[in-house]
């Protein structure tokens, strides 16, 4: 490499050194503008230094003055060049991340979908526009899980008030009666003093239930329980209430020694199960038939299906099945409440306390209408492969 090359390596070193600090100074000084003003300062820079350099150069007379023409012209061209496509990127820029503002600033204020951004915002930006999109939607769901919740609580209280305030009532009067003397059948008043705090007593076991279950406390003690038998046991126990309630309550399982096993707490499966099949006595009519179905399904989960002779459930109230509060009566509404003169069985929570239990457990509860009636459905998955624990 001669004298002249490394002179010239030199000078256009040195420009590109001394236009780098300018540069820097000045996209320091704009740090806090426009993007676009920004790009444009880091795209023009390179020409300048290179023109700096250039100009050095011919003042040197290490290029010629046809030649110096020839390259500050292109110089100039590919400036132009430079500068129009840092315009346009920095437009593009300012709009996606326009754009990205906007949908911050609207995330939690509203739910409703934002117009998709255009094609001509870069990847990068328009990536992050579909994630803010995607929170938007979650945060929508929420919003709606929570105003769902809230109107199941408020009317979990309106029916809770009225079936305690209509016991409560009874319960005074009574004892009013026994303190002024004018009853005269003593034993069969504290009798019924007993089964409606008994009543009221299974309603308060109901709620505190149901807390225990949204409180996501710790898991109890699980082992393998046997649904075939759990069925069994529950049909055993339910008996009576159904030949009273003039409805035969009957129990359908394979054959062969599978026992049906689920890993799980069974004092709260039992319980679930209990509601459902209760439930379903009682809205079945003299005559009719409630039967337990428990079959393994081809995937490995156990089901257990609890159908009754209800007449169906309006398509409207069967994703409502389940809510807190929720009851089929039509009557039973938060408008209805003050007038109701007598307390409905139940308090609205054994449906909701069996979906807790059975969510619990990893497992799947649903309800279909069936002819004549409806079907309600619990799957749960098998016993583990591990598990060692005999079935209950």
């Amino acid at each position: 490499m001669n004298r002249d090359t490394m002179t010239i390596l030199a000078l256009t070193t040195l420009w590109t050194l001394v236009v780098a600090v300018i540069g820097g100074a000045i996209l320091w000084q704009f740090r806090r503008r426009s993007l676009r003003v920004t790009m444009i300062v880091a795209a023009l820079a390179p020409m300048a230094a290179a023109l700096a350099a250039v100009l050095q150069s011919v003042r040197a007379m290490f290029i010629s003055e046809h030649d110096s023409w020839v390259v500050l012209w292109t110089l100039a061209f590919a400036s132009l060049l430079g500068l129009g496509m840092s315009v346009l990127l920095g437009h593009w820029i300012s709009k996606g991340s326009r754009d990205v503002g906007q949908r911050l600033r609207r995330l939690g204020t509203t739910y409703e979908p934002s117009d998709r951004v255009s094609g001509a915002v870069p990847a990068e930006l328009s990536a992050l526009t579909d994630e803010l999109e995607m929170t938007r939607a979650k945060l929508a769901a929420s919003h709606a899980r929570e105003r769902a919740l809230e109107a199941s609580r408020r009317e979990l209280v309106a029916f809770m008030s009225h079936d305690l305030r209509t016991p409560l009532a009874g319960l005074r009067a009574v004892a009013e009666g026994l303190e002024d003397g004018v009853i005269d059948d003593v034993p069969g008043s504290l009798r019924q003093m007993r089964s409606t705090v008994d009543r009221m007593t299974g309603l308060v076991d109901d709620l505190f239930e149901l807390s225990r279950l949204s409180a996501a406390a710790l898991p109890r003690k699980r082992s393998a329980v046997s649904l075939r038998e759990l069925a069994e046991d529950v049909a055993g126990e339910n008996g009576e209430h159904a030949r009273a309630s003039g409805v035969e309550l009957t129990v359908s399982t394979p054959s062969g020694a599978d026992r049906l096993a689920v890993q799980g707490d069974p004092d709260e499966l039992t319980r679930a199960v209990t509601n459902l099949v209760g439930n379903a006595i009682r809205h079945t009519a003299s005559g009719g038939t409630v039967t337990l179905v428990v079959d393994r399904e081809p995937d490995g989960r156990v089901r257990l299906a609890v159908t009754d002779g209800c007449g169906g459930i309006p398509a409207d109230d069967l994703e409502r099945v389940f809510d807190i509060g929720w009851r089929g009566d039509e009557q039973r509404t938060p408008a209805a409440v003050s007038a109701q003169p007598t307390v409905s069985g139940g308090g609205g929570l054994g449906l909701a306390i069996a979906r807790g239990v059975v969510e619990s457990h990893d497992g799947q509860i649903g309800v279909t209408n069936i002819d004549g009636g409806c079907a309600f459905q619990i799957d749960l998955p098998p016993v583990p492969a591990n598990a060692t624990s005999s079935p209950n």
